[in-house]
């Protein structure tokens, strides 16, 4: 398999806007965002499909998953954190989490959306950080 723009960006090789690392995952926030902070957590080890993860690898990213969300609603103050694991644009696994309130208009199509400057995800990215 290819390595994907998800390892590439884990290796240091494409710059990404990290809110959080730890030795088995990484959080970051993605350029066609839903939502301000619509950030993705990916596995450290490149795998295609969710269920494909080994139980450790799974309990890892559901635990960095569960981190971040509870963060993100926090932090944004909205009702919620919306997750969905998608599949199809990237052969990494990753989980998409996005602040959103009742009657917030959400769309899981991705491809209409502007890119975020990287100006604008900076500002994000250091209000959501964790240390």
């Amino acid at each position: 398999m290819q390595d994907s723009v998800f390892t590439k960006i884990i290796r240091g090789e494409i710059p990404c806007h990290r809110i959080y690392e730890d030795e088995h995952t990484i959080a970051f926030l993605t350029i066609q965002p839903f939502a301000p902070a619509h950030t993705l957590v990916v596995p450290k080890r490149q795998v295609d499909q969710l269920w494909d993860l080994t139980d450790d690898e799974y309990h890892e990213l559901m635990t960095t998953v569960k981190k971040i969300s509870l963060h993100l609603r926090q932090v944004s103050g909205k009702d919620r954190v919306g997750m969905t694991v998608k599949g199809f644009d990237v052969p990494h696994v990753h989980v998409h989490l996005v602040p959103i309130s009742r009657g917030d208009g959400v769309s899981l199509d991705q491809n209409n959306l502007p890119i975020t400057s990287d100006e604008e995800l900076a500002t994000i990215a250091e209000r959501y950080r964790i240390s």
